[in-house]
């Protein structure tokens, strides 16, 4: 199958399959992918203090290729298969896209929370933040719950999208393993800081371009000349390279007021102000999952329309050379 015609009907069917079965909801491939990582930790992270810092950090690199590239040598190796290519390729697609997942996350929080069930809406969006949500007023759960959907938004759908185009189904599936591996080890604490070092940058390496792309997006649909203005000014003081741009864009789009003070196990921290404008409410909470769904339309368009016209192109171009 020619690769103009196997790359689009691949995404066709990781994108439809999301829609259709969304997240599975019992064995969960990365369920297992988490226990295969805190295995190799186990086995390969040094007890505290017998290495120095440099020897820690190449523990952690060959734990992360332990983890990753055999699955991705062998989601390459099925890439390359004629007819079988595609089906894998659109089954990695399915699993490393999460845009039905997040949608379900989001409308569970802004259903309750619009209906003043605040207590239902706190515990929600526990399950998609990592800050304590207990004690949340209404703006702080909505502010939250906005916030995820705008990151994950990168995470979950553009991040996989990007890397599926780029590297098929074997880039997807690269992606959505390291970001798993980031969310595991990429902590800055005592455990993590030096063994989950290569785990937090290979992550940033891979989520560069997509989380820029992502700002582009959200722009491109809202106040596009306030998303500019807020990524460019508020990005950098952010605390994740990529994170930053994607969020101060998703905001400033939005015309929305994020960051300020969040809890995190007992400690409060104030974190840069994001965007422009008013707190978010409940109903904001479905403009932002809008801003995603729109932007997955529009790569999808673009995914599956481009190569078949790239082809038909570049086919005329030579009917017309040799004319």
């Amino acid at each position: 199958m020619p690769h103009w015609l196997a790359l689009p009907l691949a995404a066709l069917i990781g994108y439809g399959l999301d829609r259709w079965l969304g997240e599975p909801r019992r064995y969960h491939p990365l369920v297992g992918f988490g226990r295969l990582a805190g295995l190799l930790e186990k086995a390969l992270r040094p007890a505290p203090g017998l290495v120095p810092p440099r020897a820690l950090r190449l523990f952690g690199a060959i734990a992360w290729c332990a983890a990753v590239l055999p699955w991705v040598l062998l989601a390459a190796w099925l890439h390359a298969t004629p007819w079988l290519g595609v089906v894998s390729d659109g089954l990695l697609l399915y699993f490393a896209l999460g845009a039905r997942s997040l949608g379900e996350h989001a409308r569970a929080v802004a259903v309750p929370l619009a209906a003043g069930d605040l207590a239902a809406a706190r515990t929600r969006v526990g399950y998609i933040v990592s800050r304590e949500t207990g004690a949340l007023d209404a703006t702080g759960v909505a502010k939250a719950c906005v916030e995820s959907v705008l990151e994950n938004g990168n995470d979950g759908v553009f991040g996989a999208l990007f890397w599926f185009a780029v590297l098929g189904g074997p880039g997807a599936l690269l992606f959505r393993l390291a970001n798993t591996l980031d969310a595991m080890w990429g902590y800055r604490n005592d455990r993590f800081r030096y063994f989950g070092w290569a785990a937090a940058r290979l992550d940033d390496l891979l989520n560069w371009l997509p989380a820029r792309l992502t700002a582009l997006t959200y722009a491109a649909q809202g106040q596009a000349r306030q998303a500019l203005a807020c990524w460019r000014a508020q990005a950098p003081a952010w605390d994740s390279p990529n994170a930053g741009p994607v969020m101060a864009a998703g905001a400033g789009a939005l015309g929305l007021t994020l960051g300020g003070a969040a809890t995190y196990e007992g400690r409060e921290e104030m974190r840069p102000p994001l965007g422009r404008g008013r707190p978010p409410a409940a109903p904001d909470i479905l403009r932002a999952t809008r801003l995603v769904e729109g932007g997955l339309g529009l790569w999808l368009t673009l995914l599956v329309a481009l190569p078949p016209l790239t082809a038909l192109a570049l086919f005329l171009l030579r009917k017309a050379t040799h004319a």
